[in-house]
C-alpha cells in the first residue's frame, strides 16, 4: 500500500498553487516588472514560468506516454515552451494563467494509477540515474514550483511586502502567546 498515491500528490499540488496563486494577487501589477537581482527573472517573468513549467511532464506522461526520455528533441521544446512564456500577460492573464495551467496538471495527476506512477521512465545516457519513476518526475514539478515560490516570497519583502505565509506563522505565534498569557 502506497500511503502517498495520486490524490495526496494533486491535493499538495493545489496547496502549493493556491500559495502561488495568493502570493500572485498580493503583489501589486505595478511591481510585476520588479527584477530582484541582475541576471533573474522578474516577478511577471518568474509567475509565468511557474505557471507553464508543468508543460514538460504533461508531455513525456499524459500526451506521449513514454517510457524513456530519449529521443527528444530537447532545444526544440525549450525554444517552443520560451515562446508561450514571452507572451505580453497582465497581472489579471498571468493569475488565470496559473489557476487553468495548474488544474490541468492537478486533474491529470488526480486520474493517474499507483502502477503508473510506479513506472520508470528511461533517462538520457550521462545525465545521472538510468531511470527514474513517473512519481519521482511528477513530484518535481511541486518541488520545482515551491523552489520559485521562496524566490517569490524574497521579492515579496523587497517591494515591502510581508508573505502571506510569514504573517499567517506570526498571527498563529500570537495566538498562542496569548492563550498561554490568558491561561
Amino acid at each position: 500500500m502506497n500511503y502517498y498515491g495520486a490524490r495526496e500528490l494533486a491535493a499538495s499540488f493545489r496547496t502549493v498553487r493556491g500559495n502561488t496563486i495568493q502570493i500572485a494577487e498580493e503583489i501589486p501589477e505595478e511591481k510585476y516588472g520588479f527584477v530582484p537581482a541582475d541576471g533573474t527573472k522578474s516577478i511577471a517573468e518568474t509567475l509565468v514560468h511557474i505557471a507553464l513549467s508543468y508543460g514538460f511532464n504533461y508531455l513525456v506522461h499524459a500526451e506521449e506516454k513514454r517510457d524513456t526520455l530519449e529521443g527528444i528533441d530537447f532545444p526544440a521544446l525549450m525554444e517552443k515552451m520560451g515562446a508561450e512564456a514571452a507572451k505580453p500577460r497582465n497581472k489579471v492573464e498571468i493569475i488565470e494563467l496559473l489557476k487553468s495551467e495548474g488544474e490541468i496538471w492537478a486533474g491529470f495527476v488526480e486520474g493517474v494509477t499507483e502502477d503508473f506512477l510506479a513506472e520508470p521512465v528511461g533517462m538520457p545516457p550521462g545525465t545521472g540515474p538510468s531511470s527514474k519513476s513517473r512519481f519521482e518526475m511528477m513530484l518535481s514539478v511541486k518541488e520545482h514550483e515551491m523552489h520559485h515560490r521562496g524566490q517569490l516570497m524574497l521579492a515579496e519583502r523587497l517591494v515591502g511586502i510581508v508573505p502571506h505565509l510569514t504573517r499567517r506563522m506570526q498571527e498563529h505565534l500570537a495566538e498562542t502567546q496569548a492563550a498561554k498569557a490568558n491561561g
